[in-house]
């Protein structure tokens, strides 16, 4: 009976001996991911706004030229760079004001489904006004957005191409 109690009490010491060793392996991997997570690039407002920006651009010309798919694919990258600012900009207050321009973007997105031109043209202001609204909200006045007199763009055409 002894020498059994002396191989359970061997056993158990032995168990418990590996799920410490386990433990701190575990915790020595989360450390590690915790630094690496840490030391991430992660974009800031300002190149949030950059990308919105040129993306508003794209989106002016693409819709000139009626060329609908390109137009849908520019408002949607406008839409995933909010999405990417409500999920990785959450302690800024300017995030908040996000809501303010869905009815913007639900607007030009209408126009772009229905393939119509002047809708787009006058959406896309609406657009365009929002984002400056939404600026003064955040009191970022001074960044005045407006519409595209020429592409900054001169490597893509952004006519429909057949």
């Amino acid at each position: 009976m002894k020498t059994f109690i002396t191989l359970f009490a061997l056993f158990t010491l032995l168990a418990c001996n590996q799920q410490t060793a386990k433990v701190q392996q575990l915790q020595n991997r989360v450390d590690s991911l915790e630094t690496k997570l840490s030391e991430a690039y992660k974009p800031g407002f300002g190149e949030f706004m950059m990308n919105i920006q040129a993306h508003h651009s794209k989106l002016w010309f693409a819709g000139q030229n009626e060329n609908w798919q390109l137009a849908k694919f520019e408002i949607d990258e406008i839409k995933e760079s909010f999405d990417d600012i409500r999920r990785f900009e959450t302690d800024r207050e300017e995030s908040q004001l996000i809501p303010m321009i869905e009815p913007a973007l639900d607007s030009i997105t209408s126009a772009i489904q229905k393939k119509d031109i002047r809708s787009f043209k006058g959406n896309f202001q609406f657009l365009t006004s929002s984002c400056n609204d939404c600026h003064v909200a955040a009191q970022f006045d001074y960044n005045v957005i407006r519409t595209p007199e020429s592409s900054s763009f001169t490597n893509q055409d952004f006519k429909i191409q057949k």
